[in-house]
């Protein structure tokens, strides 16, 4: 597909059409890179864990980080050496 570069500000652009944004996941922000000469605009990924700790904190200050499956044992298991 050929674009147009266009002047924007004291920057130059180029308008990227809704349909290929969506074809690739772009929203909001995106990792903009060149690598060999070609321009690479990638999706933005985040580490997935990010703000676990945080959460992790919030749940145990509610007091919700309970064992959702009660503690159960085999018969047999305290005769078992670990």
């Amino acid at each position: 597909m050929e674009v147009a570069i266009r002047k924007m500000g004291n920057s130059q652009g180029v308008l990227i059409p809704k349909p290929i944004l969506a074809q690739v996941g772009l929203e909001g922000t995106a990792d903009l890179q060149v690598r060999d000469g070609v321009i690479e605009i990638r999706p933005f990924r985040r580490n997935p864990r990010e703000g676990w700790a945080e959460d992790a904190r919030r749940v145990a200050g509610q007091g919700d980080d309970a064992p959702v499956w009660p503690e159960f044992a085999n018969e047999g298991d305290d005769k078992l050496a670990w």
